[in-house]
């Protein structure tokens, strides 16, 4: 099981801080693009290499940004945007709308899970 932080625990400075990587920026833009499915690391390949991968999702889910859960041999890659808005209202719009005008080098397909 992976420890994600309380939503009491989620801080501003935390989320900006990992939200200041531009990869970090486009795999927000598309977890937001992919409007409630989850993502797999697999989705965001193309980024960047599949260990420096799984330091950026490590990072935004340490910051509370994302949820990540074991599936299989996947992980499921969500955004915690209520928790992040009950936090800190209308602060994940506003990174939202300049994460989603990056270009995308995927579909929002993700893994074809609901």
């Amino acid at each position: 099981m992976l420890d994600h932080p309380a939503v009491e625990d989620i801080d501003l400075t935390t989320i900006l801080a990992a939200l200041g990587d531009p990869i970090r920026l486009a795999i927000l833009g598309d977890l937001a693009r992919s409007t409630g499915t989850a993502l797999c690391c697999a989705d965001f390949r193309e980024l960047t290499s599949k260990s420096n991968l799984t330091y950026h999702i490590a990072r935004m889910r340490e910051a509370g940004i994302v949820h990540v859960e074991p599936s299989g041999t996947r992980r499921l890659i969500s955004l915690r945007r209520a928790d992040i808005d009950s936090r800190f209202p209308g602060v994940l719009d506003a990174i939202i709308a300049n994460a989603i005008a990056l270009p995308s080098p995927f579909g929002p397909e993700g893994c074809g899970l609901q």
